[in-house]
């Protein structure tokens, strides 16, 4: 189904995946594939885990409690979500929510780098320990290491990552809160996403509101 190198491995002029059955179970568990969201050419990237069931429910990645946290965390940093990209790792929803597996994740690679790839972002954040661990191929103590800038190889290019914790952990663990806000508000400023809007005049709005 992939085609050579990065000419797009399966992905549509969306940057969507029309159709999958590379993983049985997932085929089984999913309502639905649930692609990226945001600007195809988007210069801040966001790749979570996978679908939960919100998700795989509306069809969009970080929608429910989590997606509210990620919202809010935007609009303080001066952004709006459809000033970003949003995916994951894997396109389906695991059954009962649970991690994917190595073959899963590899199965549904091919996709994440052809969509970053074609996206060729400034910066992309990893939003949690599974995809913080699958695009840097080693192990991640997500809570010590989130904030982090590091390079991986991603499609044959050096990619600049930001590594976060997920958002769901600020609502398990109130004291995550404040250093996720402050991940986000840095991933504004390395990508320059948010200089843009500053400059129409909306400036003050990410400062003091809070």
């Amino acid at each position: 189904m992939s085609e050579h190198g990065g000419d797009g491995a399966g992905l549509d002029e969306n940057l969507c995946v029309p159709a999958c059955e590379r993983c049985p179970e997932l085929v089984r568990s999913r309502s639905r594939i649930v692609d990226g969201v945001g600007p195809t050419d988007a210069d801040l990237l966001f790749v979570g885990e996978g679908p939960g069931a919100t998700e795989d429910e509306e069809g969009e990645p970080f929608v429910g409690r989590s997606g509210d946290v990620l919202d809010e965390a935007l609009r303080d940093a001066g952004l709006a979500r459809a000033d970003v990209r949003i995916t994951n790792c894997v396109r389906c929803r695991p059954p009962d929510n649970r991690d994917p597996t190595t073959e899963e994740l590899g199965n549904c690679r091919g996709y994440l780098e052809a969509e970053i790839e074609r996206l060729d972002p400034e910066l992309i954040v990893t939003l949690g320990k599974v995809p913080s661990e699958h695009l840097l191929d080693r192990s991640v103590a997500i809570t010590s290491e989130s904030g982090d800038v590091v390079d991986a190889r991603l499609a044959g290019e050096s990619r600049r990552l930001l590594l976060s914790v997920h958002p769901a952990a600020t609502l398990y663990d109130r004291s995550q809160r404040d250093g996720f806000f402050e991940t986000i508000v840095r991933a504004a400023e390395l990508s320059g996403v948010g200089e843009r809007d500053e400059k129409g005049g909306d400036g003050q709005s990410r400062l003091g509101e809070f």
